[in-house]
């Protein structure tokens, strides 16, 4: 900027040179009256009308000096605004960068939250199916189990039915042998009777 290779002047290097200009006016001025009453005093016309113009130039001097010095100040109140402009600008530029980089930041961190968020989503999802499959896989075992309990029940009732069965099975036979035996004996009776009878007959 043009504005950067002038020399730096302080505020308080340009109120010492203010009031070393007002001060100069001020004391043209009073140089100027001076002379007038000085002229006045001795009566001369010709002192007093030179004193007069002297006054005159050196009250437009210092009209000069002041006028000079009230642009000046206005210049230096002007540059004083430019320049607290600028700072604020340059202020505001780097509030908006720094909360351009705090807003990336912050949006950066959303962003991996929101990652993070969607990686334990999908964690859970698949949990969720890991349980759900396994709660099915035990629902069909525990079916299986009851079919299993409700077989083994039956297979344990034909068994005990069978045991019996076979028990009364024996019991019969044993009766059936019983019976055999007294058959035998009854028939072996009546044979030795039968031969005993045929025996007698042929000996008649």
């Amino acid at each position: 900027m043009a504005t950067s290779a002038a020399p730096s002047v302080t505020p308080a290097s340009r109120r010492r040179q203010r009031s070393t200009r007002l001060t100069v006016a001020v004391g043209l001025l009073v140089v100027g009256a001076v002379a007038v009453a000085a002229a006045i005093a001795t009566g001369s016309w010709g002192l007093t009308a030179g004193a007069a113009v002297l006054a005159v130039v050196l009250g437009a001097a210092a009209t000069r000096i002041t006028s000079a010095e009230l642009a000046q100040s206005r210049r230096d109140a002007a540059r004083d605004r430019a320049e607290q402009a600028q700072a604020y600008r340059r202020m505001a530029e780097e509030r908006a960068a720094e909360h351009a980089t705090y807003v990336e930041t912050v949006e950066r961190r959303i962003a991996d939250r929101e990652a993070s968020i969607a990686d334990l989503e999908q964690g859970l999802t698949a949990a969720q199916q890991r349980v759900a499959d396994a709660t099915l896989k035990l629902g069909t075992e525990a079916r299986r189990a009851d079919a299993a309990d409700r077989a083994r029940a039956e297979l344990s009732a034909d068994l005990d039915a069978a045991e019996e069965r076979a028990a009364e099975a024996i019991v019969r036979m044993a009766e059936l042998e019983q019976e055999v035996d007294v058959l035998r004996a009854e028939l072996e009776v009546v044979t030795a009777a039968w031969q005993t009878a045929e025996a007698t007959r042929k000996r008649a």
